[in-house]
């Protein structure tokens, strides 16, 4: 009987005891750094110090809250507000650059008192929390399409824009309906953005936003106007009365003659609602139809022009510097 209790403990040792032992001292090893390896790397996070653009004050419109955050998951919400999640990731990297290049131009150049930048589109950039953003996806796209944007934020996240080493005010629009515009078309004054030139872009008519209308009754047409003209007369039997006059060196609408006003074509974008400032003029009948290629102001990078590029293989620093004529790509901490 005694030989029989000998064995059992036999038994056990070698089955449950000696494996036991070996499972641990194997995993103590593995968890070690092997000497060939630096173990700072190891455990170092991804993590970039931005000395003085770490954090940044966010104005919330709509509240008129200011709030404290991350740098870098600010820009994840401005990328995820600004550039469908469907596009290319060289296009989103290069639009997270372009973002964060123009988050900390507005913080050099100071817009608002008590913040460095608003959410806002048509005042800085776009801005979407993370919970609005995953709910306007589909469920099982949710993980992965945030994943994206993240991606493509820690990927580029000590990166910036630099023209002569400092950041450059980094404009970007959705379509240039093939052709950008330079900053004095659209804003006035002298050009003090020499990084900003007109370049080209093939592939942008493959997007939705590339073509728009706007058809108004000329009735439409003459109220529209009065609310700025109210002298306004036109003679729409009269070719001369409704005549575009001039063209930038882009191609879009310089000036518009409206019977007895000419008028910038910005600011007939602005009363008539149009996506852009290249448009034509067509009569119809009793209708005047305005037929428009691009969208937005036409100038720095165009977003689906960003996205075709990187359809034809082109990385995000080929995208920014075919958008951005002289500049570099520099560290955050360099300048």
């Amino acid at each position: 009987m005694k030989k029989v209790f000998i064995y059992f403990f036999i038994f056990l040792l070698i089955f449950f005891l000696l494996p036991a032992f070996l499972t641990k001292r194997n995993w103590e090893v593995s968890a070690k750094v092997p000497e060939n390896i630096d173990e700072e790397k190891v455990n170092e996070k991804e993590v970039y110090d931005y000395k003085n653009y770490g954090t940044i004050k966010l104005l919330h419109e709509a509240t008129n809250e200011v709030e404290e955050v991350d740098l870098d998951t600010y820009l994840c919400n401005v990328v995820s507000a600004e550039m469908p999640v469907d596009f290319e990731l060289e296009a989103l990297k290069a639009q997270a650059i372009v973002a964060r290049t123009y988050t900390i131009y507005k913080i050099q150049n100071k817009k608002h008192e008590n913040a460095d930048v608003c959410d806002n589109s048509s005042c800085c950039q776009a801005w979407i929390s993370k919970e609005d953003r995953l709910a306007r996806w589909d469920e099982d796209k949710r993980q992965s399409n945030w994943e994206k944007i993240e991606k493509c934020v820690n990927e580029t996240k000590e990166k910036i824009i630099t023209y002569e080493g400092k950041p450059i005010n980094a404009f970007f629009h959705s379509n240039s309906g093939g052709t950008t515009e330079l900053p004095v078309n659209v804003w006035g004054g002298g050009s003090q953005y020499p990084y900003l030139q007109i370049v080209e872009t093939a592939g942008e008519d493959g997007y939705t936003q590339y073509q728009s209308e706007v058809v108004l009754s000329q009735d439409e047409l003459i109220e529209k106007l009065k609310t700025k003209y109210q002298d306004i007369t036109i003679d729409f039997n009269n070719n001369e009365d409704l005549k575009i006059l001039e063209y930038t060196d882009s191609g879009r609408v310089k000036t518009v003659k409206f019977g007895n006003h000419e008028i910038s074509g910005t600011e007939v974008r602005t009363l008539f609602e149009l996506k852009s400032t290249n448009f034509e003029i067509i009569k119809e009948d009793k209708n005047i139809k305005f037929t428009v290629k691009g969208y937005g102001h036409g100038v720095g990078m165009s977003q689906t022009g960003a996205d075709s590029l990187a359809k034809q293989g082109k990385n995000y620093e080929e995208i920014i510097k075919h958008f951005y004529v002289g500049v570099e790509i520099s560290e955050v901490n360099s300048i």
